[in-house]
């Protein structure tokens, strides 16, 4: 049995969310706080196997709470955000001090739809449940930033050189998928790329609209590379990281000699808008040399059935993280299932192995 404290300072929300997990018949709430101070109070004596948490409250604040609980006794923590810009930025925050995921309130601090995001609730918690403890605890290191790895261009290198000509300079996209623990993992490969890195980079992170944004400005801040938003029909440039946005499959159409942003809300594809799959196929619409295709921490498959495509239509090379440093070894496995991945690298080599092959 799963057992779970609920933190939040709404007492419905409290009863809305312990009525979800426990349609679970493996779950069981075993006490809810009103507050972060609460909550730690609660930890020492109950011991739970995974904590949600409000982000916003009163006494002790979600954030505070989550540092407190991964100094001490590090826990998976499962933050409960509403969509708002500060609520998106703090969610960020959370993830790089060691929350394992969030969910996020549709319509605001009391949500009377909550129901919609139940199943996604109940799918992390178990999830986080099955985290080993070593994992927990690798959670819980807030990685400094990270000097980037050292690029010369090489004149014979494993993949084309640039064509002259190009409006854009574009032959070769680096083309990333991600979910959960992908935040974390995320700023660890950004932030080693160097400021010469010669490829744009498209990234599908699994998450809900109104957080990329926030994403994508942490992120640019820590990189020496640009970090944003993508935006449809903007014309993608060398060293330039488009973030998908949350709710919008992110995809590449041909625009003369250059290559543009196409964003959509056709159906979900694996359950995700933004989906890795869509991403990956969207890539044969144009005729560019070289994709270096990377999947990276997260639970399900996306990516497989896209890196399939890849391989079958363009020059590919494929990275996949490694279950040694994944929060949760869904879509790498799936990946290497396929036999088609080149390297599967620990989470601190990805960016050097996208610079190799650059």
């Amino acid at each position: 049995m799963i057992k779970v404290l609920v933190v939040d300072d709404s007492a419905f929300m409290r009863k809305m969310i312990s009525d979800i997990l426990e349609r679970h018949e493996n779950i069981r709430v075993i006490d809810k706080a009103r507050n972060g101070q609460d909550a730690l109070e609660k930890l020492k004596k109950l011991d739970p196997d995974v904590i949600t948490m409000d982000v916003e409250m009163p006494v002790m604040s979600g954030i505070d709470a989550l540092k407190e609980i991964m100094k001490r006794n590090p826990k998976p923590v499962i933050m409960v955000s509403s969509i708002t810009k500060e609520g998106a930025d703090t969610t960020i925050q959370a993830m790089e001090i060691g929350a394992f995921d969030f969910i996020s309130k549709p319509s605001g601090s009391i949500s009377l739809d909550f129901h919609k995001v139940g199943n996604d609730l109940i799918e992390k918690v178990l999830h986080a449940s099955s985290l080993p403890a070593k994992k927990i605890k690798e959670l819980s290191v807030v990685h400094e930033k990270k000097r980037p790895v050292s690029f010369t261009p090489v004149e014979d290198g494993l993949l084309y050189k640039q064509k002259p000509g190009l409006k854009s300079g574009v032959d070769t996209l680096v083309v990333i998928g991600t979910s959960t623990g992908g935040p974390k993992a995320l700023q660890e490969v950004l932030a080693r790329l160097p400021k010469s890195f010669p490829h744009p980079i498209l990234i599908v992170q699994h998450m809900p609209k109104g957080f990329t944004k926030s994403l994508s400005e942490r992120l640019n801040s820590l990189s020496e590379i640009s970090v944003k938003e993508a935006e449809d029909g903007e014309i993608i440039k060398k060293g330039v990281a488009y973030i998908a946005p949350g709710g919008y499959h992110l995809k590449v159409r041909g625009v003369g000699t250059s290559v543009a942003i196409r964003l959509d809300q056709s159906e979900l594809v694996n359950g995700h808008r933004p989906s890795v799959d869509t991403m990956f196929t969207s890539q044969t619409d144009i005729k560019l040399k070289n994709i270096i295709a990377v999947i990276m921490t997260g639970m399900g498959s996306d990516g497989k059935k896209g890196l399939v495509h890849l391989k079958e239509n363009m020059k590919t090379i494929a990275i996949a993280e490694s279950e040694r440093t994944c929060v949760v070894y869904g879509m790498p496995r799936a990946a290497i299932s396929t036999n088609l991945v080149d390297e599967v690298k620990d989470l601190e080599d990805i960016a050097s192995t996208i610079v190799k092959y650059s």
